[in-house]
């Protein structure tokens, strides 16, 4: 096997190990695992790892793994070595079902009588551990019992081992629980519906205690970030609904699930029976600021976690409940958080890392010169950072507290697979508050997350740092501290929480964009180039994707949407300076598609069809850029209709990329060009056409845009920025339709300079081909053939150089990106 191999390092075990991505499996375990054997374990690899050998059908873990059974000697089921730690007992369960039976969650939940405290790792030093580890005597070996133990390979930058999978030594009995409860919590990952009925009655009961006849609960975290850490997940936890935008609303006898157009069919899919649907933008469909207003009965009290609303949004809202007496309560726990109690993950605490300025362009002196000049601009005397993507960014630092939500039914053995495997995924951001005077700047983070680099970097810099818990405190007697004289304010971001503006006490405050927003979205020239060079290099992945694809269909093989994703990612990780994902891959066949935000669930996911239209969102982290790209391909004979609807999104896609605009044009104006072609057949799509990319970190950027939305009317594009430049079509129930590209905005030379305001336009950074299989050539114009000529060229011209090692993917581009 290519990547599973016999692996005879010392391992003090009387069989040989088993080395998969670096990791080191023991044969051992089967000691203490009845019917779990190697070539199970390997066979729970393969339904991990898809692509290692996508003609397997791997069969369910569960079929193997929660297996309950009563350890037997070297495993004891009593862990002496650890005072005061209960024994896991089977007690009542007969032989059958201790041996041969995958017993339920709750079922085992009765039984155990150990729970391991979640989100807690155990460490050891490997040096001073590592000739016990077989042993049934040493810690190590007891806590060897959860099922596995990960050497790190010779190049891992940390000596430490994670011995216990699950933060404490135990049996299998409650190991085989917390895989349950993982993949139950993480079950809302995929496309099925949750039944939330339990947890809303909870929930209700909780209500009654405070007093509240209904809750809001939002999105977005304490940090207003779209993209979450797994504890901070809790619309996705009460409503079963997983989409990255939306409102739950929950009253005494209905919960109403607010989204937008992107999110419908997915919604449709996810919410059970004690959830209305509020498609958001639809006439007569209120927002949920609106439905509290309009629905509710005078009077009513609205329980709300200050944290997680806006202080601009809650002064508007409560504004707009003063005339039927109804006002917003901020209660003093997150309601939702209590039912949801110690299944609740632990909040991520991750290394975070210094930026280099080969890749940043910048450094973070220069950039607090700059921050701080705004500051004198706007009459500031201090600015309160609260957006994760903007403390990063400040600092040039990167962390892992947030990732893409990857998610789906992850088991814990696949998580620790990932997490300790030779490669490292590293997504951008971590949990930090900031705040910069004129005079000093304070990092309010849990200073054990920096790294050794980082802390010199951030010492060299005269940065001060404090427990992230400290933050709100030391808001109450800022103010004072600044001595606040006339019109000058504490400067707070447009999404800063109430609960921040509640700290700092009324008047002190004025809230406006972040300076930081502004600074950060205009792309200095290293940053920008970046963008060009990984953008080709992911060009490489996606042509040795898109070539194994259409060969391995061809050739008969059954391929989920799933390992299709999984593929990707794997051809991605070869690529110089990839981090991670930037989100979930949408992978999606025929009328998955059409699902704009779809995820493939590994358990529960459609086989991609050669004579359905496959559509491909993906995307990637590198060291001097973030991608983003959505290519829609027929493996078969499309139809006149999707061809037909194919070419209007290309021609709407064309009209963007070739646009040419006065400085000051904002995207709200420009995103028509984008649907004038679909206008022309009567379609349209319910969403952006683009949205501003970070620079290795968050896809999602702003303030630019493209689209309809009324705040991209208030951010002109500037020199400098990206966007994504993303037309499409959803046929509800048959397929979907995406053509994106990540765009430059630059200097335009036209022939005069109306105005002598300058002008602007884009230029193009994603390198691959657009299938041509799907234009109806009649439809285009003779200039939007020169420019899909011209376009496959370039990327012909800069992809091709680097695929010299995979001829497959070299004749498939050199096919794709033949002119018409």
């Amino acid at each position: 096997m290519s990547d599973m191999q016999q692996h005879n390092v010392p391992c003090n075990s009387p069989t040989p190990c088993i080395m998969v991505s670096s990791m080191i499996f023991d044969p051992a375990i089967t000691a203490g695992l009845e019917g779990l054997t190697v070539d199970d374990l390997l066979e729970y690899l393969y339904y991990c790892f898809p692509e290692r050998d996508p003609a397997r059908k791997p069969r369910y873990p569960k079929a193997f793994i929660p297996w309950m059974t009563s350890p037997p000697n070297p495993y004891p089921t009593t862990h002496a070595a650890f005072p005061g730690h209960p024994k896991c007992s089977t007690t009542g369960l007969s032989d059958n079902q201790k041996t041969h039976t995958p017993v339920g969650a709750s079922e085992m939940r009765k039984r155990s009588q150990c729970q391991p405290k979640r989100g807690e790792w155990k460490f050891w030093n490997w040096e001073d551990t590592y000739e016990d580890w077989g042993s049934s005597d040493s810690e190590l070996g007891i806590g060897f019992n959860t099922l596995v133990l990960g050497r790190p390979p010779p190049d891992f930058d940390n000596s430490r081992d994670c011995y216990a999978i699950l933060g404490h030594p135990t049996t299998t009995t409650s190991l085989s629980t917390s895989i349950d409860d993982f993949d139950s919590d993480m079950g809302a990952k995929g496309q099925s519906t949750v039944n939330t009925t339990e947890r809303l009655a909870k929930l209700r009961e909780l209500m009654k205690q405070h007093e509240v006849d209904a809750v809001v609960v939002p999105s977005e975290d304490q940090h207003s970030s779209e993209y979450l850490a797994h504890c901070d997940e809790r619309r996705a936890f009460i409503s079963g609904f997983n989409g990255s935008a939306g409102c739950a609303i929950i009253t005494a006898d209905q919960g109403y699930l607010f989204t937008d157009g992107r999110y419908f069919l997915q919604a449709e899919k996810q919410l059970d029976q004690n959830w209305t649907l509020m498609k958001q933008g639809l006439p007569d469909v209120p927002t949920w600021q609106e439905f509290l207003h309009k629905k509710l009965e005078p009077k009513s009290k609205i329980g709300i976690d200050a944290t997680l609303i806006a202080a601009s949004d809650a002064e508007t809202l409560e504004k707009e409940l003063t005339p039927k007496e109804s006002k917003l309560v901020s209660l003093p726990v997150n309601l939702v958080d209590v039912v949801w109690g110690e299944d609740r993950p632990a909040r991520p605490s991750n290394v975070i890392k210094h930026l280099d300025e080969k890749y940043s362009g910048q450094s973070l002196v220069d950039k607090l010169k700059n921050v701080r000049a705004e500051l004198e601009k706007k009459k500031g005397k201090a600015l309160i950072v609260n957006m994760l993507d903007e403390v990063a960014w400040l600092f040039n630092l990167r962390g892992s507290d947030i990732d893409f939500n990857p998610g789906m039914s992850f088991s814990l053995l696949y998580f620790l697979i990932m997490s300790f495997s030779s490669f490292s995924l590293l997504y951008p951001v971590f949990f930090a508050y900031a705040v910069v005077t004129h005079d000093k700047v304070i990092l309010f983070v849990e200073k054990e997350q920096l790294d050794e680099a980082a802390q010199s970097y951030l010492a060299q810099a005269h940065v001060e740092i404090q427990p992230y818990d400290a933050f709100f405190g030391y808001l109450k007697n800022l103010p004072a501290s600044l001595n606040l004289e006339g019109d000058s304010k504490i400067i707070l971001g447009e999404r800063a929480s109430l609960a921040v503006a509640d700290a700092l006490g009324k008047k002190t405050f004025s809230i406006i964009r972040s300076p930081i927003t502004d600074l950060k979205a205009i792309k200095n020239e290293v940053e920008l180039e970046g963008f060009r060079q990984c953008h080709i290099r992911d060009g490489v992945a996606l042509a040795r994707y898109f070539a194994w694809l259409e060969e391995q269909l061809a050739n008969g093989a059954v391929l989920n949407e799933s390992q299709g994703a999984d593929k990707l990612e794997e051809f991605r990780k070869e690529l110089d300076l990839f981090q991670g994902l930037s989100f979930t891959t949408i992978s999606s066949t025929g009328p998955n598609g059409a699902i704009i935000h779809y995820s493939p669930d590994p358990n529960d996911c459609e086989i991609i069809k050669q004579d359905q239209i496959y559509l491909c969102d993906s995307g990637a982290q590198f060291s001097d850029g973030t991608t983003d790209v959505t290519r829609t391909w027929h493996f078969g004979t499309p139809t006149a209709e999707e061809k037909r609807a194919f070419t209007r999104v290309l021609q709407g896609h064309i009209n963007i990329d070739t646009a040419i605009f006065p400085a000051g044009t904002t995207g709200f104006v420009i995103d028509s060009f984008a649907r004038r072609a679909l206008w022309q057949d009567g379609l349209d799509y319910r969403h952006g056409t683009g949205h501003g990319v970070g620079h290795f970190l968050n896809v999602h950027e702003g303030p630019q845009g493209l689209g309809t939305r009324i705040g991209y009317n208030s951010a002109p594009f500037k020199a400098g920025m990206t966007v994504s430049n993303e037309p499409g079509y959803y046929a509800d129930g048959k397929f979907g339709i995406r053509i994106e590209n990540i765009v430059l905005v630059r200097n335009a030379e036209t022939p005069n300079n109306f105005g002598e305001k300058g002008y602007l336009g884009f230029e193009h950074v994603t390198m691959c081909p657009i299938h041509k299989k799907l234009v109806d050539l009649e439809l285009l114009s003779a200039d939007e053939k020169k420019w899909l000529n011209d376009y496959h060229a370039e990327t012909w011209a800069k992809v091709s150089p680097l695929l010299g090692h995979d001829q497959r993917a070299l004749k498939w581009l050199e096919r794709e990106c033949a002119p018409l």
